[in-house]
């Protein structure tokens, strides 16, 4: 038991002694990721420069290195407070400040920044390496450092104002009393010596503020000013350049131009400006490669050039310059919206909108137009189709009249004459076997010529069925039911309602499809028996011939014969209808349905309606 103890013990202090060299390990590592980094301005802390630089380098360097970044920052103000006196005080309290303090980077912006870390930097930083911004074309090259030459070009913007004003012929530079002051007017001198821009240079340097206030505003005519800097005026006041920018602008009775962009939108024209929101940006981005590992003295120093010509809209229009003369890739800022500016989109969405309304309402007007000429060519066919219908119905109509109109004549003359020829025949041949011995065949002939004259009364009477005209439709369909069903095939007929008199057309109509369907029942269904309905109904008849016969094919059926199409040629004529089912071993029926006048015709609509004459001697069947 106590060896086990034992050897747990010894686990445990392994497994502790582990875990204290990972912590250890893991904090080692997180302050080797940590950084610290110390950006020294030139400027004063209100600058411009030093505004921008405050904003986006602690933003940049903490986005690359994940959040591990402690920043601070100084402002070496020399141009405020000149002299060794405030260095060596600036030195102190750097000392004093950051005595504990170990730095990864340092970042030296602009002359005055180099120049105290060459000289203090030893004594000061344990030499960390550092990235620079420089103004000068040829900078004292540091040990372990890097970083970018940014020159000023002053002599681009006398370049831009001879393009946006060439009838300018005397420029007026503004530049304070200040020893940074002096040192850039100098600059700008040798920069516009080497150009020649054909200029007369008057240069306004160190003046007391109402002195040059009062120059400005009787400046001679083709003038223009160029502000280079005043920190200090003659009369030994210190301002902040921005500030006085301002007050040059409101006295000066010229345009205004400068070299640098923290002007810009002071009353100022425009030029060839020095982009310190770039030039921050690229210093950063130079950090970040020192601070992940990168040398400082394997990384080249690069001159770079961050001006663009840039104008203000405002005033070009305050002293009357020409747009048209703004050089092609000026940035021209503060430019009045337009209509087309504001509501350019909307107009273009609009416009659109209506274009296309516009395309839809014609497309429908050539639509309506087209529907209206197919509607117009429609009409006119169904005209035509409708003149050549009531032509074929009325040729229809006028066959029929004229088949029932011939029918009635051979009945009349077959009746009229071959039956009365055959009753004298018929007569001859009885005195004939009344006075011959030999009885047999005068009794032959006779029964012959009888059989012969009862044929001719019955096609008599089916060519024209006088007896319908006399009797009426029921009582002449009771009779041919009879008839057919002495030949062998029972006919049941049965009725109701049925107005006791009919126009003689629809009397002859109904009596031809009865007559046409029993035929076709008995003749091609092989029916044993049919039953024949008719039935009144309001303003209507309904017929119904039904039978049990074999059936047929109804649509078939009207491509052979005439029986089909003559019962519906003969309804069609008096307006009315015809159906007919029919389904193989199920029988047939024929359904026919005919429309009545709402009142009893007269005397002359009856003869308009059919045009049968009734023969004199049908009153002797």
């Amino acid at each position: 038991m106590r060896h086990r103890l034992s050897r747990s013990r010894r686990s445990l202090a392994a497994a502790v002694i582990v875990l204290a060299v990972l912590a250890t390990a893991t904090t080692a590592r997180a302050q080797d990721e940590h950084k610290r980094v110390l950006a020294l301005y030139s400027t004063r802390p209100d600058a411009r420069f030093s505004i921008i630089g405050e904003n986006e380098l602690p933003r940049i360097l903490s986005t690359g290195l994940d959040g591990n970044l402690s920043y601070y920052s100084e402002f070496f103000d020399e141009a405020t407070f000149p002299g060794p006196a405030y260095q060596t005080a600036f030195r102190d309290f750097l000392r004093a400040k950051y005595h504990d303090l170990t730095f990864d980077l340092i970042i030296a912006m602009q002359s005055g920044a180099i120049g105290f870390i060459e000289k203090e930097r030893d004594g000061l930083f344990r030499d960390p390496p550092v990235v620079f911004l420089s103004n000068d074309q040829a900078p004292r090259r540091l040990t372990n450092a890097t970083g970018l030459i940014q020159s000023r070009d002053y002599a681009g913007t006398v370049s831009l104002l001879r393009r946006l004003q060439p009838d300018v012929t005397q420029l007026f530079v503004v530049s304070g009393a200040a020893e940074s002051d002096k040192a850039m007017e100098q600059a700008l001198r040798r920069q516009v010596e080497q150009r020649r821009s054909g200029l007369a240079f008057t240069y306004l340097s160190g003046l007391a503020t109402p002195d040059l206030e009062r120059r400005l505003s009787v400046l001679p005519g083709h003038s223009a000013v160029y502000y280079l800097i005043v920190s200090a005026d003659g009369a030994g006041n210190v301002f902040h350049p921005l500030d006085y920018i301002d007050r040059v602008t409101a006295a000066a009775n010229a345009p205004t131009y400068s070299w640098v962009d923290s002007t810009f939108g002071h009353g100022i024209v425009g030029g060839s400006l020095y982009s310190q929101q770039v030039v921050i940006e690229r210093i950063a981005q130079l950090a970040l490669r020192v601070l992940k590992g990168e040398a400082a003295d394997s990384i080249a120093v690069s001159a770079v050039n961050l001006n663009a010509n840039s104008v203000d809209w405002r005033q070009l229009h305050r002293w009357g310059i020409s747009e048209a003369r703004v050089p092609v890739g000026t940035t021209v800022s503060f430019r009045n919206p337009t209509v087309w500016d504001e509501y350019g989109f909307y107009i273009l969405t609009g416009a659109a909108v209506l274009i296309t309304q516009t395309a839809l309402i014609f497309g429908l007007l050539i639509q309506r137009r087209r529907r209206r000429d197919a509607e117009g060519q429609l009409r006119g066919s169904e005209r035509e189709l409708l003149k050549s219908y009531e032509r074929n119905r009325d040729l229809s109509t006028r066959l029929l009249q004229a088949q029932e109109t011939e029918r009635a004549r051979i009945a009349g003359e077959l009746h009229d004459d071959i039956c009365q020829r055959m009753l004298l025949l018929t007569i001859e041949l009885e005195s004939l076997g009344r006075a011959t011995h030999d009885a047999a065949p005068a009794a032959e002939a006779l029964a012959m010529s009888r059989d012969i004259a009862k044929s001719l009364h019955e096609l008599s009477h089916r060519l024209h069925p006088t007896r319908l005209m006399l009797i009426g439709l029921v009582p002449a369909l009771e009779q041919l039911g009879l008839e057919l069903s002495r030949a062998g095939v029972p006919v049941a007929f049965n009725h109701s309602g049925v107005p006791a008199t009919l126009p003689s057309d629809v009397m002859l109509c109904l009596f031809r499809v009865v007559q046409e369907a029993l035929q076709n029942a008995i003749k091609y269904s092989n029916a044993k028996s049919v039953s024949v309905d008719l039935h009144g109904a309001p303003h209507r008849l309904v017929l119904r011939v039904t039978d049990n016969g074999s059936g047929f094919d109804v649509d078939g059926a009207w491509s052979k014969g005439l029986g089909l199409a003559s019962m519906a040629e003969r309804l069609e004529a008096i307006g009315g209808s015809l159906d007919i089912f029919s389904t193989a071993g199920s029988g047939s029926q024929v359904m026919a349905t005919v429309p009545l006048p709402v009142s009893e015709p007269d005397d002359e609509s009856a003869r308009a309606a059919g045009e049968v004459q009734v023969p004199a001697s049908a009153t002797l069947q």
